[in-house]
């Protein structure tokens, strides 16, 4: 079975991908390997690099490292669909099919449905107050999940996962540098590609995933009440779609 390899987004690393991988094995869709982006999760030590190509080789040069670099699929969101989809376009042997969820790219959405500027005063002040990890994953929370039944169990997670593994203010902002200069092109980077939005995502418009269908000829599903951190509230739903998908392309 090809192998599928998580990409996550903006300061995010492989734990926070919660209780999917484990739900993702279940479903029937193989052992996921999520890699973190340079300066997040296992990498935090590392400059993360202010553009999406270098993120590219950056991860392509991990999974190398790790005798992993061959031909497989890519589940991304956010920041790391960018690093996903500029990695099919550069290098599409390796690409077998792209799950991007929640994503938006320059030329195709404008900044302002790139990312909701009701949010541009809440990023400020976490910004300000980076070193603050309570009021960040407390923002965070509000911003990108619809769930909250688990609220506080998230938070204390989160909060664990930034002690352990501590991301930079200058990574943060390099890494949003490198979402915002992101362009891609009019065609899908790769022919089995599946956009995912979520109806109620805060963050993001989800015109942004919708513009790109529908320019990219790609098909689009959406999902009507999460958040845009969707794995987070809803993982289940996620791996059935993927599984569908693989089928129906199948």
């Amino acid at each position: 079975m090809t192998d599928w390899i998580f990409l996550r987004g903006l300061t995010r690393e492989s734990r926070h991908w919660g209780t999917l991988p484990r739900r993702w094995e279940a479903a029937g869709l193989g052992t996921p390997l999520a890699v973190d982006l340079p300066g997040n999760g296992s990498r935090c030590h590392e400059v993360s690099p202010a553009n999406v190509p270098g993120l590219v080789a950056s991860v392509r040069e991990c999974l190398r490292h790790a005798g992993r670099l061959r031909r497989c699929r890519v589940l991304a969101m956010s920041l790391g669909a960018m690093v996903a989809a500029e990695w099919a376009r550069q290098y599409p042997d390796e690409v077998a099919a792209l799950v991007l969820i929640n994503t938006s790219m320059r030329p195709f959405s404008t900044m302002t449905q790139r990312l909701r500027p009701a949010n541009w005063p809440d990023l400020l002040r976490m910004a300000a107050a980076w070193e603050n990890r309570d009021y960040c994953e407390h923002t965070v929370h509000r911003l990108t999940c619809a769930r909250s039944d688990a609220k506080e169990d998230d938070i204390r997670l989160w909060r664990e996962i930034a002690a352990s593994a501590p991301v930079s203010r200058n990574s943060a902002l390099r890494q949003l540098l490198a979402a915002a200069r992101y362009r891609a092109g009019p065609r899908p980077p790769c022919p089995s590609t599946l956009l995912i939005a979520s109806d109620a995502d805060r963050l993001v418009d989800p015109v942004c995933s919708g513009q790109l269908a529908r320019i990219w000829g790609v098909p689009l599903q959406r999902h009507p009440w999460a958040g845009h951190d969707l794995p987070h509230d809803d993982p289940d739903w996620l791996c059935d779609m993927v599984a569908r998908q693989i089928r129906i392309a199948a």
